[in-house]
């Protein structure tokens, strides 16, 4: 098996007459619906891990039989397998030649829970997260399921059976093999088989073949066991993570011949599992955390011991470069204040049936509270801590258990602490284990063997369990690169072993370490392995390239032939300055599967169909940087169509990726001279068109309300199915701006004077300098004038002299169209423009935006787009100039200058919708944070999306997706809610609100001291 490594070419499996064709209708013709055009076969070649595999084709089964009837298709054609659920996987087990089957699309179902027997019956492609709120709702939370990896939020049931996942609490639950009670099985010649805890049997007693091959299995099985007695009970079961290989010991008569726990771990190579009864455990009432800070992680590792005295249900590890790397992603603020030190552990304890069940964790009585800062104090005085805190805040507990959770992500793209440099790391070597008390001496060798490399890693993962997951800066895109990466692994591989450890913990072996097996176990357990393997898929056609028909470690690697002086090419946004391709920064982790937390992906939890992820978009557009796809080609649209370009992969994506401006340069490269979609048109050149639309506002919105009007706009690519909003004329901007404090005046290109009929506030001399810029963007100035006045005398109230900015663009149209030549026209002149309001003596004051997609485009998008301009300078220079309203207010009450609220007292409680662009560029608190600042009493905050996105919720065909988009969050906290004021910064949002039946308010708005009464407004 292992000994025997397979270098030939992998390709892309195909039927009998050498054609994926064959497959596909040969599918077809026994009722499936296979998949195999260029799109989805991209979406489909890559997982998480360094390897790229191209299959034949993908197939989305709806049941069991379905599985069945493909596996007996692919048995008689001679055509590779591989079972899929998120694609989450690192070693490489989710990708494979010939046909893929994505059993996560569809076969998600929560089949039963049985409270009293401890169990609970799921398919395998149910997200373990989603398995785990079934438990809790059927048992009131008494019951939970215990595995937990990292990746539970899109991972599925099957795949952490299939790698025997662990989790952060598997020093106290142990791994998923643990959890095991029974597998639903389909052979590779599709039969159906269920793997209990005594042996195998036919699904459906009746099934005379079926019975047959789960007597010979039985026979076959029992014979392999007491053949090599002494090698499993020597070599097998000798550390709490031991994944690698086959988990043979549990075929032992005093295991009780047990095959479902056997065939754990089995990668897909066995069977494929279709569903599985799980054992649950009680959940805890109570659990408190403890961060302990040391100088580095080796330090950190010799407490290990000290802890599990304890008996801890996590103890979790992370370094500094993680954490710098979160805050410089996701803000200052997305990171809870850590003690002193280079490196954490995270420390749980439950209440263990100790203390009063009515005091809080917390509470100077309460017996968890007393354990957790006696074992502080023991760290700190006895062992090797520097610090230690009790972490009793819900929120910042939830941030540094994602800030664990997305290690895998924010290790792939590193920011250096003192350089602030960012820097790739990758998989291949991320998941050895080793005895928990060898792990420090295994890290301290670790690192020495790292720097003979001329390598560097991040180092974090299950200290508790001895499993570590390390990511090194591997050069995977050149040919010495490669060989580092090959000599390097076999080396940590001889160095776990030689600690007592395993090459994986949790991952599974798959292509990245099967081949490294031989160093692990001696020939006579290889053998046992190949056969067991044999007895269940004698033609080896089950996830080859791994455990079986095992592929070499460098082989098939997706960054070999691209990147930096390889067949470079200049694909502008797609393309870092170094030559190297930033849509790689997509490593497949996954977090944009995810159904609930964040923002990201919208149309991802709309459709749930890969194409609609973060990943599937970047697959296709690694493809194009790969030069296999066009970037016009209709897979590349089709791939774009439906994302709503909303940023927050930008924020919430661990790795980073930008896909809004992706998609922008993939727009601008696609339509470049050539005639656009109509939507581009009409609703892509909107700011061009909002310069007229105030002179013809009354006649031009009497118009649109007319069938003629709306078949008009039907014609611009707009939908019929949602109102368009109404135009303002120049006299109600006018009205509004003219009813402003005297600290507010106007100003023009570098040219500050008197106060003109258009301006918006009264002054008797030119003015040179500034407290502070207000920027009316073209949206507030043309569609929401009582905003543009609301801001003015909010600021003009909280401010000397603010300067307002009212006849220039921000450029977002023109960047979500992918008219980047315009864009870059606009923003420059834009940005010049701002960069000659200064403060006394030539001071960089604040730029507050009030419309936040305008104000995140001016922070982000601005100098990016100019970063290779005569402007790059001055871009930089503005950009960190810019707040939204939101983050300018919360500064304000910081330093104690908050407005007041209109009455005098702050609303009790507000619904608040965050703008998806200001979430992702200034943070995804800032509209909480000010609220509270500002004292309003309770704050629900939509954390989703909107839907409408721009111009994605008004072009025709986006219907469907808009709709669901606004029930992941807005709608349900509208409905939650129904009387509470609702803040909608951003216009978007704003007309998503009233679309669903409520008035939306800009945070100005509802602070506005002086509004213009109704009846002074024109019409």
């Amino acid at each position: 098996m292992t000994a025997r490594v397979d270098a030939a070419a992998p390709g892309r499996a195909q039927g009998t007459d050498g054609s994926a064709e064959s497959l596909v209708d040969a599918l077809r013709a026994a009722g499936l619906a296979p998949e195999a055009d260029r799109r989805r076969i991209a979406e489909y070649s890559y997982d998480a891990s360094n390897y790229r595999v191209t299959p034949a084709a993908v197939l989305f089964p709806r049941s069991e039989a379905e599985v069945a009837a493909a596996l007996a298709v692919c048995h008689r054609l001679g055509v590779p397998a591989t079972a899929r659920g998120g694609g989450t996987s690192m070693a490489g087990n989710s990708v494979g030649t010939g046909l893929v089957l994505d059993l996560s699309r569809h076969m998600h179902r929560v089949l039963g829970v049985d409270e009293d027997a401890r169990t609970v019956t799921a398919e395998a492609g149910t997200v373990l997260t989603d398995l785990r709120a079934a438990v809790h709702a059927a048992t009131g939370e008494r019951l939970t399921f215990a595995p937990d990896p990292s990746s539970q939020s899109r991972a599925c049931l099957g795949g952490a059976i299939g790698n025997d996942a662990c989790g952060n609490h598997s020093v106290r639950h142990g791994r998923t093999a643990d959890h095991v009670q029974a597998l639903r099985l389909v052979t590779a010649d599709g039969l159906r088989l269920t793997a209990t805890r005594h042996g195998v049997e036919a699904t459906d007693p009746g099934d005379a073949a079926a019975t047959a091959r789960a007597e010979h299995l039985t026979a076959e099985l029992r014979d392999l066991a007491a053949g090599h007695l002494a090698a499993i009970r020597t070599e097998l079961g000798r550390l709490p993570r031991q994944v690698s290989g086959y988990h043979l010991r549990h075929l032992l008569p005093e295991e009780g011949f047990d095959v479902a726990r056997a065939l754990v771990g089995s990668e897909g190579t066995c069977a494929i599992v279709t569903a599985a009864t799980m054992r649950v455990v009680p959940r805890a009432a109570r659990t408190g955390l403890l961060v302990v800070g040391y100088a580095d992680v080796v330090d950190a590792a010799r407490d290990v011991p000290a802890l599990l005295r304890h008996r801890p249900t996590a103890v979790e590890g992370i370094d500094e470069v993680i954490v710098e790397t979160m805050r410089e992603r996701r803000g200052a603020d997305a990171v809870a204040d850590l003690p002193t030190g280079r490196a954490w552990l995270f420390v749980e304890l439950d209440d263990d049936g100790d203390g009063d069940d009515d005091d809080e964790v917390g509470g100077a009585r309460d017996g968890l509270a007393t354990r957790m800062a006696e074992l502080a104090d023991e760290l700190t005085r006895d062992g090797h801590a520097l610090d230690a805190i009790v972490v009793t805040d819900p929120v910042a507990r939830a941030d540094l258990w994602r800030v664990r959770e997305d290690g895998a992500g924010l290790s792939s793209r590193l920011t250096d602490p003192a350089t602030g440099v960012t820097v790739e790391s990758w998989p291949g070597w991320e998941d050895s284990a080793v005895p928990p008390e060898r792990l420090a001496d295994y890290l301290a060798e670790f690192r020495d063997l790292l720097t003979r490399h001329g390598l560097t890693g991040v180092m974090y993962g299950h200290f508790g369990a001895g499993c570590m997951h390390i990511r090194i800066t591997f050069d995977l895109r050149s040919d010495a690169g490669r060989a580092v990466f090959r000599a390097f692994c076999t080396d940590a591989a001889r160095l776990a072993v030689r600690h007592g450890g395993s090459l994986s913990g949790e991952h599974g072996d798959g292509r990245a370490r099967s081949e490294l097996l031989p160093l692990m176990y001696s020939p006579e357990m290889l053998g046992a392995f190949e056969r067991f393997a044999r007895l269940w898929d004698p033609a080896g056609l089950l996830a080859p390239g791994g455990l079986t028909a095992t592929r070499p470690l460098d082989a098939d690697l997706a960054l070999a032939g691209v990147g930096p002086g390889v067949g470079a090419r200049d694909l502008g946004l797609l393309t870092s300055s170094n030559g190297a391709h930033p849509v790689q920064a997509c490593i497949g982790v996954g977090r944009c599967r995810t159904s609930t937390g964040g923002v990201m992906c919208p149309s991802f939890r709309a459709t749930g169909d890969e194409k609609d992820s973060t990943r599937g978009r970047a697959r296709v557009l690694q493809e194009v940087v790969r030069g296999t796809i066009a970037v016009d080609d209709p897979a590349v649209e089709e791939s774009l169509e439906l994302c709503l370009a909303c940023k927050a992969c930008s924020s919430d994506c661990p790795t980073g990726v930008d896909m809004a401006t992706f998609k922008a340069e993939a727009l601008h490269r696609r339509y470049r001279r050539r005639v656009r979609p109509r939507a581009h048109y009409s609703l892509g050149l909107l700011p061009l068109w909002l310069r007229a639309t105030v002179h013809v506002a009354g006649p031009l919105n009497a118009v649109l309300a007319t069938p003629a009007g709306r078949a008009a706009a039907r014609l611009g690519g707009i939908t019929g199915e949602r109102a368009l909003p109404r135009f303002a004329s120049a006299r109600r901007l006018r009205e509004e701006l003219a009813h402003v404090p005297d600290s507010v005046w106007h100003v023009r290109d570098r040219r500050p004077g008197p106060r003109t009929g258009a301006g918006p506030g009264p002054t008797d001399a030119p003015r040179t300098s500034a407290e502070i810029v207000l920027f009316l963007d073209s949206f507030t100035r043309g569609l929401r004038p009582r905003v543009a006045g609301a801001a003015a005398r909010v600021l003009g109230g909280s401010h000397t002299s603010v300067a307002c900015s009212a006849g220039h663009c921000c450029g977002l149209t023109y960047v979500t169209t992918g008219r980047l030549d315009a864009a870059r026209t606009v923003m420059a002149r834009t940005a010049r423009h701002l960069d000659g309001i200064r403060g006394p003596d030539g001071a960089e004051v604040p730029v507050v935006v009030v419309e936040p997609s305008c104000a995140a485009t001016l922070r982000g998008d601005l100098p990016h787009l100019l970063a290779d301009t005569p402007d790059a300078d001055l871009a930089r220079r503005v950009a960190a100039r810019i707040r939204s309203a939101a983050d300018h207010l919360g500064r304000l009450a910081a330093e104690g200058r908050a407005p007041a609220w209109p009455g005098g007292t702050a609303p009790d409680r507000v619904t608040v919708q965050t703008h998806c662009h200001e979430y992702a560029t200034f943070g995804n608190r800032v509209q909480r944070a000010t609220l509270t600042a500002l004292g309003v009493g309770s704050v629900r905050e939509a954390t989703g999306c909107c839907g409408v996105a721009g111009d994605f919720g008004f072009t025709a065909g986006h219907e469907a997706v808009t709709a669901a988009v606004a029930e992941q969050a807005l709608a349900p906290a509208l409905r939650a809610d129904p009387d509470a004021p609702v803040l909608t910064d951003g216009f978007s949002c704003a007309t998503q609100t009233d679309h669903l039946g409520r008035a939306g308010h800009h945070l100005f708005e509802l602070l506005d001291p002086d509004p213009v009464p109704p009846t002074r407004r024109p019409t």
